[in-house]
């Protein structure tokens, strides 16, 4: 049973970048269904395409669709002309995102660039773009972007990956302040494990989490769904949620705090109580 009425998010227009698949596309189907105005973009015609097939078949809904490379800048700014031209949005969710593991120093520039232009610029051009757009006309707008732990705590090994959404995140923070009084929120959210079928693959391949089950790593001790991610991202772009800026909330079933409690909390939490006994102070008998 759904916690929202499903007329929440009628009227508003939304953008979500790298909208036709994971992530992206779940966030989409849950705003679809509330009642929204969905845009979605990505490089590939054909995913797009089978995405908005999906959605009208399965919630009878048309969503707009637009092929665009956001690390393009003048690819952006003709789609939001084109976007535009219908009708202006409401909402930006700055989604779109590529990831992968590699040792950092055998990294190429090209690498390099391949993430940090996807993940920073084009989340900066979308954003400036429809920033310029709302202040223009005197709208108000909501800017929220998918980030990562790697934002807050850095990450080995996808390092330009944390390095590209700590710089997000910083935007997120600046812009809440410069851009709130025009009535422009920018909000973040950190996702923990959220399995797709994409990402999760290349980013956990079974050598990375070996043995032990990456519920063990987690205090809640199983991955999130899809549906508890969308329904905070529902949140953060409604009208409820209209005093909340410059903040980045974090779903990860206590993931984060686990990991900062060491790599030795789970096993001492299945220590047997002759352990714990061994290890009481003992009694000053002086």
């Amino acid at each position: 049973m759904s916690m929202y009425r499903p007329d929440l998010l009628a009227g508003k227009r939304i953008l979500i970048t790298g909208g036709g698949t994971g992530l992206g596309k779940s966030i989409g189907q849950r705003y679809v269904a509330l009642g929204a105005d969905l845009v979605i973009c990505g490089r590939r015609p054909d995913v797009l395409s089978q995405t908005a097939q999906e959605f009208k078949s399965t919630l009878g809904v048309d969503i707009e669709t637009h092929v665009c490379d956001v690390r393009d800048a003048q690819a952006v700014q003709d789609m939001m002309d084109a976007i535009w031209a219908k009708a202006p949005l409401d909402v930006l969710l700055n989604n779109a995102a590529g990831n992968f593991l590699a040792r950092t120093e055998r990294l190429s520039t090209r690498a390099f660039d391949a993430v940090v232009d996807i993940v920073l610029k084009g989340s900066a051009y979308c954003t400036l773009d429809v920033g310029r757009r709302w202040i223009e006309a005197g709208r108000p707008g909501t800017v929220m972007s998918i980030l990562t732990q790697s934002a807050l705590t850095g990450m080995p090994f996808t390092v330009p990956s944390a390095m590209a959404k700590a710089g997000a995140l910083a935007m997120i923070k600046s812009l809440a302040v410069e851009w709130g009084p025009y009535g422009i929120r920018t909000v973040g959210v950190v996702p923990g494990p959220f399995p797709t079928e994409g990402a999760w693959s290349r980013l956990m391949p079974q050598e990375r989490i070996g043995d032990a089950p990456i519920e063990q790593g987690v205090a809640l001790r199983r991955v999130g769904q899809h549906h508890e991610l969308a329904d905070l991202c529902v949140y953060l772009i409604s009208d409820s949620a209209a005093f909340i800026t410059g903040e980045a909330v974090i779903i990860d079933g206590g993931r984060m705090l686990q990991g900062a409690a060491g790599a030795s909390a789970y096993n001492m939490q299945h220590w047997p109580d002759s352990t714990w006994d061994s290890l009481k102070p003992k009694k000053n008998t002086a």
